[in-house]
Formats: C-alpha cells, sequence, structure tokens
C-alpha cells in the first residue's frame, strides 16, 4: 500500500537517482506574466502600424482616381435608392430595381454633402 510519505520516500530514492534532480519544482516556477504581456503588447504595435501603412497606401491608391463633386442650387441630380429586401420598387423586385431616381432639382445645399431636393408629392 502506498501512502503519501512512501510515494515521496521512492521519488527520492528512484527517480531523482536515475534522472537526476529536476532543473526546477512545481512550486519554484519562473513568473512569464509580464514578459508574455511585453511581447503580446509589441505584437499588437507592430501589426497596428502594418494595419496603418496598408490602410494609407489604399488611400493614396484610391485618391489618384477620386474627384470632388459639389452642386450648385438649380442642378439637377439622381437620387441614390438604398436597398431594402423584399420590397418592390417601381414593380421591381430584387437586383433589377433601379439604384437612382430622378433627375431632381436641387434647391438648397443643406451640409457639406447634403442638399435639398425637389421631390414630387
Amino acid at each position: 500500500e502506498y501512502s503519501v510519505s512512501r510515494l515521496a520516500e521512492i521519488f527520492q530514492q528512484e527517480i531523482v537517482r536515475l534522472h537526476g534532480t529536476p532543473s526546477a519544482m512545481v512550486g519554484e516556477r519562473v513568473i512569464e506574466g509580464p514578459k508574455m504581456i511585453e511581447v503580446t503588447n509589441v505584437k499588437v504595435a507592430v501589426a497596428k502600424e502594418k494595419l496603418k501603412e496598408g490602410r494609407r497606401r489604399q488611400k493614396s491608391y484610391a485618391d489618384k482616381h477620386r474627384r470632388s463633386l459639389e452642386f450648385q442650387t438649380g442642378d439637377h441630380v439622381f437620387l441614390k435608392v438604398s436597398p431594402a429586401r423584399g420590397v418592390r420598387r417601381f414593380g421591381i423586385k430584387g437586383k433589377l430595381s433601379p439604384r437612382f431616381i430622378g433627375p431632381f432639382e436641387i434647391l438648397d445645399r443643406v451640409g457639406e454633402v447634403s442638399y435639398r431636393l425637389a421631390l414630387p408629392p
């Protein structure tokens, strides 16, 4: 029959004799938390920097083809219709429904990119 004290004795006699003294016991472990957190923070910072660099590069490519649009009062523009699932617009359902309707006259400028249009009743 093996009790805890007998198992400790066997461990000391046989295991340590055959394999040597363990370099670190279970209770003597080095705390790796702060170092692991530091390494993880460095990796997160590198990943954020790479994402920022990629975003900047994509923006520069997109800006080459972009042009600013400004409309004046009295201009005629098309109104973008936001898609809604399952709604029939103009007798057509789904992908074939028109994405833009109009043209409508601009009555005045409300904000930087928003305008008041003369919509039909």
